[in-house]
């Protein structure tokens, strides 16, 4: 039995890239079942794209600033994903939110990762956000974006616990931890195993 060709997948980054490296680690055991063929990023001279560039990975740069409009950047950037015909796009630390054109090419298999329970505590201060509530435990969420912000059907959880020391940085460097073991875990099942979503759950077989 011939084995299937890995899943392609293109990652967005718009900054160090250390859940893109999680990724292309994970993507040299051939059991993983996916290869990160693109990285794409808002911006130029960030350590994403060095990453990807030491690894061989092509890259391409979609600067908001560089298009007319948003409109006119979000349908580039679908375009220039697309060109690279990815089973799955992957926001890791991608700081912009994409529009209807990305959405329309790529919505049910556009995934992202967040640094808090949703639909607890959204946008761009999770642990912050926690802290200040006072909740025993945080964590990560990863799921598939939509229209909203970090609205979208959440794929996985995983908990981290408020310790009583905890500063907004101690508990986000915990919660990047286990946010990437969750990213590397469930992307290869995504691929491996496929998924469906029906009102809002997401199922892996």
């Amino acid at each position: 039995m011939i084995d299937p060709a890995p899943a392609r997948l293109v990652v967005l980054v718009s900054g160090s890239g250390s859940n893109l490296q999680a990724l292309l680690d994970a993507a040299t055991d051939p059991a993983y079942g996916a290869k990160v063929v693109a990285v794409g990023a808002d911006r130029e001279g960030i350590a994403g794209l060095e990453r990807a560039a030491a690894a061989g990975i092509p890259t391409f740069v979609d600067s908001v600033k560089a298009y007319p409009t948003r409109d006119d950047w979000d349908a580039a950037l679908a375009e220039h994903v697309a060109a690279y015909s990815p089973d799955l796009v992957i926001s890791a630390g991608f700081l912009k939110l994409v529009g209807k054109h990305f959405l329309d090419a790529f919505g049910d298999r556009y995934i992202n990762t967040h640094n808090a329970l949703l639909p607890a505590f959204p946008g761009i201060h999770g642990p912050r956000d926690a802290l200040a509530y006072g909740v025993k435990v945080a964590g990560a969420t990863l799921f598939f974006v939509d229209a909203g912000v970090d609205t979208g059907p959440i794929i996985a959880q995983v908990a981290v616990p408020v310790l009583d020391g905890d500063t907004e940085d101690s508990l986000t460097e915990r919660i990047k931890v286990a946010e990437r073991a969750q990213l590397v875990e469930y992307v290869g099942r995504l691929v491996r195993e496929g998924w469906t979503i029906e009102d809002r759950k997401v199922r892996i077989p």
